[in-house]
């Protein structure tokens, strides 16, 4: 009981945290659908789920989500065997361009499709601009680093032992890969397919800059319903809808899959030579990679396009508010303001993320205390099934009056970013914390050390990478945070991911072309920070 009453003390401060910058918003969100005049009334929650509307966007958002899951799955399984299984050359490069879209910001992302597919565009002629395939396409180059990565990982740490036995039987590449690494890798697949199907569902940018109102998701017409139609009780019934699907949904994984022990080692495979056999697998690769750099070349070449000709005049009319003066900062002000934003929203995450970390990560002595601590980490990940969206509507209409009058605060976006980057610190950091040995602290302590002192010599010297890495992954997300950001940015302070989707929606060459340029510069400035990322090369980092 002293062991659980100093770990519910030690998990005071966090969910102190999470209870006020993420229960009480939800919490105000529901309640925003659910009582009306002060009186609960379901019946209006139901009425708007009874729209015909709501019914088109959630139909859209559950097909097209499993469409581009599906194709994700199906392109990025190759990949996955060809970068982490055979020793191809230059693989360490190849696979940090295939993380790169992952990080890029989704606004990045639908304005590279939007250069790509759009009319002038190198793929124009097959008029695919505006249609569901376009956002389809957006989701699936966001997401198959995910499938990359995820399956990726697992495929290095499988006993190749099993499959030779079966080949050596007399079974086919084909059947050993059907009857044996297929099974092995089911829980990563399933695990990388369900957080893939989760982002689709959940994505805002891409499917905002390339959908409009067009192709609307549960995620984009949350935002109509509150930006341009006013109607928060509707907007609450889909967020409320939101929230239960994906909660469900991450259920459903965490069954459907086996939880790997975070304690336990991992082994890697070393990558073999190329066979004849691999050939379609490394052709099926480089189509993936040209699939992936051909969106972010487009980018950049339309950035440095100019009339009838090139230059850099697209670049130097950043400093400048646009045609119409459209901005009320300059591009400029704004990327200053995203970063002066990204290390606010990142010392919080991290701050929080190892604190989480080491509370879910240190062992248990007692069912009572393993169960306690399982409730705890289910608890620390529900940003993680709650979109960005709802979260900074949850923002909105909570954090508006004393004593929680936020709207003023320069930290008000900071935290939001914060809220939606914590997952990807605490799945960064709980496999490392989880696999330090407890006995070497225990032993350190014995000889005399404080814990200060075990800390210092045991966890920091595991522990200093990996959270490098993790605030890279921080600092990133926040860079490219368009959700919350975008219902919570002031005209005056705006991020740059907020700029660039206001410049598209102005008519003219000079805000179009600013965009272009403004998107380079995200996309760069993300790029440099997630690849610097991988140079540390952190077993694991990226694996969800």
């Amino acid at each position: 009981m002293r062991r659980i009453a100093a770990l519910l003390l030690l998990a005071a401060g966090p969910v102190l945290v999470l209870g006020v910058l993420f229960v009480l918003p939800v919490t105000g969100m529901v309640s925003e659908g659910f009582v009306v005049d002060g009186r609960f009334a379901p019946g209006e929650v139901l009425e708007v789920l009874a729209r015909p509307r709501v019914h088109r966007v959630a139909w859209f958002t559950v097909w097209s989500s499993a469409v581009a899951t599906l194709v994700a799955v199906v392109l990025g399984l190759p990949a996955a065997y060809a970068l982490h299984r055979l020793a191809l050359p230059g693989r360490a490069a190849v696979r940090a361009a295939m993380l790169v879209p992952f990080v890029l910001p989704t606004v990045v992302v639908g304005v590279a499709f939007r250069q790509l597919l759009g009319e002038g565009g190198p793929l124009g002629f097959l008029g695919l601009d505006g249609t569901p395939v376009a956002i389809i396409c957006g989701l699936v180059f966001f997401n198959v680093a995910v499938v990359i990565r995820t399956v990726g990982v697992a495929w290095e740490s499988l006993d190749p032992r099993p499959g030779q036995a079966a080949a050596a039987l007399g079974a086919s590449p084909w059947q050993v890969l059907r009857t044996v690494t297929l099974p092995a890798l089911r829980p990563a697949i399933v695990g990388a397919a369900s957080v893939v199907f989760l982002f689709c569902a959940t994505a805002f940018g891409i499917v905002l800059t390339l959908g409009g109102v067009r192709h609307a998701t549960v995620e984009t017409e949350i935002y109509l319903l509150t930006t341009t139609i006013f109607d928060l009780r509707a907007a609450s019934a889909l967020s409320v809808l939101q929230i239960v699907v994906v909660v469900g949904l991450l259920a459903l994984a965490a069954r459907l899959r086996a939880v790997p022990d975070p304690t336990a080692q991992r082994t890697v495979t070393p990558p073999r030579a190329v066979r004849r056999a691999d050939v379609p697998v490394v052709v099926a690769t480089t189509l993936v990679l040209l699939a992936v750099l051909l969106p972010i070349l487009t980018l950049v070449v339309g950035s440095l396009s100019v009339g009838d000709g090139w230059g850099l005049a697209n670049y130097r009319a950043l400093t400048t508010p646009g045609d119409d003066q459209v901005l009320l900062v300059p591009v400029t002000s704004a990327l200053a303001t995203s970063l002066r934003t990204a290390v606010d929203a990142t010392w919080m995450s991290l701050l929080l993320g190892v604190m989480v970390a080491t509370i879910v990560t240190r062992r248990s002595h007692s069912v009572a205390e393993r169960r306690v601590r399982s409730t705890l980490d289910g608890f620390f990940m529900l940003p993680l099934g709650v979109s960005a969206v709802t979260l900074g509507f949850g923002f909105l209409i909570t954090l508006d009056h004393p004593p929680l009058d936020l709207r003023d605060s320069p930290l008000l976006v900071p935290m939001a970013q914060a809220l939606v980057a914590l997952p990807l610190v605490v799945r960064t950091l709980t496999p490392v914390l989880g696999g330090i040995d407890d006995r070497q602290r225990q032993a350190a302590a014995s000889l005399g050390a404080s814990p200060l002192r075990t800390l210092l010599t045991v966890d920091v010297p595991v522990v200093w990478k990996p959270m490098l890495a993790a605030s890279g992954f921080a600092f990133a997300a926040s860079l490219g945070e368009f959700g919350a950001t975008s219902f919570l940015a002031r005209d005056t302070s705006p991020t740059l991911p907020v700029v660039i989707f206001r410049l598209i929606g102005h008519p003219g060459e000079m805000n179009y072309g600013m965009a272009l340029a403004a998107s380079v510069v995200l996309a760069v400035t993300t790029a440099v920070v997630m690849l610097a990322v991988e140079r540390l090369r952190v077993p694991g980092v990226g694996a969800f």
